[in-house]
């Protein structure tokens, strides 16, 4: 039977009716926007001030989980059954091999770490992406979060700081597709602005952004000075402040729209043919270009998530026979994955950015070490015509890699091992929690001692599966 994994995105959080309904109706000029939008913001766990500069993440997102063994942990040893048909090469750090379909990322594995111990018990893709990106740790797939991501969480936490002075969001997910997460008791006014479509297009544009003709302009003008004399009428009945709190994110949605910076910070057209050939003239390479340039003109938190056709048939990692021919679509993808990364990579050190920003390469988790066959379910990119038998790998928890570079983190190193077929992590072993309290740590935000108040108002931890940040990964 077959087993696609299917993004899905979840619902804002209901509130009261009539209250609510009227701020949609005050915010109606601004309906199109992706941002945040139409929430009430209440200050239960405010963060401390930090004086320091601006830390930001990129999370490169695999969704459907990346092969370990047949990428960044090779068994060449392992009989065939596991060790799968591509051949190792050795990388810039001795003592480091991966496989032949990462020949770019091999040449510069001196600028990022490997972790290759990561573990988890959740075997589902939403409950993977649920301990991953939550630190849930219930290992039943849900169809939605108990628990904010982190992303979301840096979000409110630093909205907290006080006032945003930039006029780009905070937060941006460009073609992000992760399955059943979000803002959850923090409500969407701290999700992601978001960014759809082939950025790769000549056509490409953020809609909402950087409006250009002084006649819109002057319209949109208008109609906040009307919304404005509307919230004057029901700001005398607003007893619990709510349309004051909005006025920073209305003010932040009006500057997103006006302001000429936010246009030019989503425009690939203003950097060169030669930066953009060498992230890659397809989807994926110019996300991650449009993730460089975002942190680097102010954003803080930036995920994307490489997907659809340039994975293959099913339009992600999840490669079970039934899907794709697990060998054929690795190679198929692995040009345009191989290339983007590596190119991100460098331009961080190049643009001196590896001490504010931390780049995170990671999927749910991995997949499994012995190969099984099963027929295929159609026929496609990387996959056989239906019921043609092909190779597969399935889910696996137990043991999976990721990279990380910038964050002043030491690079040129592995962390942990895996034993000789590669089902367990065997050698510092990580979790989930200790993968998001190291994230957390890079942003300036001790996890294990903030809490916020949850849809029934107690206290709760931003990481629920408790975890320490990876002392080898902390700048």
């Amino acid at each position: 039977m077959t087993d696609p994994f299917h993004a899905s995105s979840i619902s804002p959080c209901p509130g009261p009716g009539s209250r609510r309904g009227f701020l949609k109706m005050g915010l109606a000029g601004f309906a199109s926007l992706s941002l945040p939008s139409i929430l009430r913001l209440r200050a239960e766990s405010p963060a401390p001030k930090n004086n320091k500069e601006k830390t930001a993440v990129i999370m490169v997102w695999q969704p459907g989980g990346c092969s370990h063994i047949d990428t960044y942990d090779p068994k060449p040893n392992a009989p065939s059954e596991y060790s799968g048909p591509f051949e190792t090469i050795p990388t810039k750090v001795p003592g480091l091999n991966f496989t032949e379909l990462l020949p770019m990322q091999a040449k510069i594995a001196d600028k990022f770490t490997v972790l290759r111990s990561m573990r988890h018990g959740s075997p589902g893709h939403p409950a993977g992406t649920l301990r991953m990106l939550t630190g849930d740790p219930d290992t039943r797939d849900k169809e939605i979060p108990k628990y904010p991501d982190w992303m979301s969480v840096t979000n409110y936490l630093r909205a907290k700081e006080g006032p945003r002075t930039n006029p780009l969001p905070p937060y941006v997910g460009v073609n992000f597709s992760s399955q059943r997460v979000g803002a959850a008791y923090l409500g969407d006014a701290y999700g992601p602005f978001s960014v759809s479509g082939d950025p790769n297009k000549p056509n490409f544009v953020v809609p909402n952004i950087g409006l250009s003709n002084p006649a819109e302009v002057k319209h949109l003008d208008r109609r906040a000075a009307l919304r404005q004399n509307l919230d004057t009428l029901e700001r005398a009945f607003d007893q619990a402040g709510e349309l004051q709190a909005l006025d920073e994110f209305e003010t932040q949605a009006m500057t997103l729209l006006t302001n000429p910076k936010t246009k030019d910070a989503f425009d690939l057209s203003k950097e060169d043919d030669r930066t953009r050939d060498r992230y890659g003239r397809n989807t994926w390479g110019q996300q991650l270009l449009m993730a460089r340039r975002l942190v680097e003109a102010g954003v803080d938190i930036l995920s994307t998530s490489l997907s659809g056709p340039l994975c293959g048939r099913v339009n992600n990692w999840d490669d079970h026979a039934v899907n794709h021919h697990v060998f054929d679509a690795l190679r198929f993808r692995s040009k345009a994955y191989d290339q983007a990364v590596s190119a991100l990579i460098e331009d961080i050190y190049e643009r001196g950015l590896d001490k504010r920003v931390l780049v995170v390469v990671t999927g749910e988790f991995g997949r499994t070490p012995k190969i099984n066959y099963q027929p295929s379910t159609g026929a496609g990119n990387a996959s056989a015509p239906s019921g043609t038998k092909q190779p597969g790998r399935d889910h696996w928890a137990r043991a999976f890699s990721n990279i990380w570079a910038g964050g002043g983190i030491e690079t040129g190193r592995f962390i942990g091992a895996t034993d000789k077929h590669g089902s367990d992590s065997i050698e510092r072993i990580c979790g989930a929690g200790d993968f998001l309290a190291t994230i957390y740590h890079h942003l300036g935000i001790d996890s294990s001692n903030v809490f916020l108040k949850d849809f029934n108002g107690r206290p709760t931890p931003i990481i629920a599966d408790q975890g320490k940040p990876i002392r080898e990964l902390m700048g």
